[in-house]
């Protein structure tokens, strides 16, 4: 039992899980002309599906973000 519960607290301790955090800035609003969130410029399935996604697959996420921005209608 010993055993397990050194290898259980190494792991823990060495081995932190990251994951790519979402864009979400809780401002959720799909843009019918370009089908992008207001808010944080990603489509519905990028959304529903954020949580399953790797993070190499988030990370190409978030590298389309500043071009989808970029083109979107700004307010006046």
């Amino acid at each position: 039992m010993f055993i397990f519960n050194e290898i259980s607290f190494i792991f823990s301790t060495r081995f932190t899980l990251t994951t790519v955090p979402s864009p979400c800035i809780n401002w959720c609003d799909i843009n019918p002309e370009n089908g992008y969130c207001r808010g944080c410029y990603r489509t519905l399935s990028e959304i529903a599906n954020w949580s399953d996604l790797t993070n190499p697959e988030k990370l190409e996420i978030w590298s389309l973000l500043p071009s989808r921005k970029s083109q979107a209608p700004q307010k006046i």
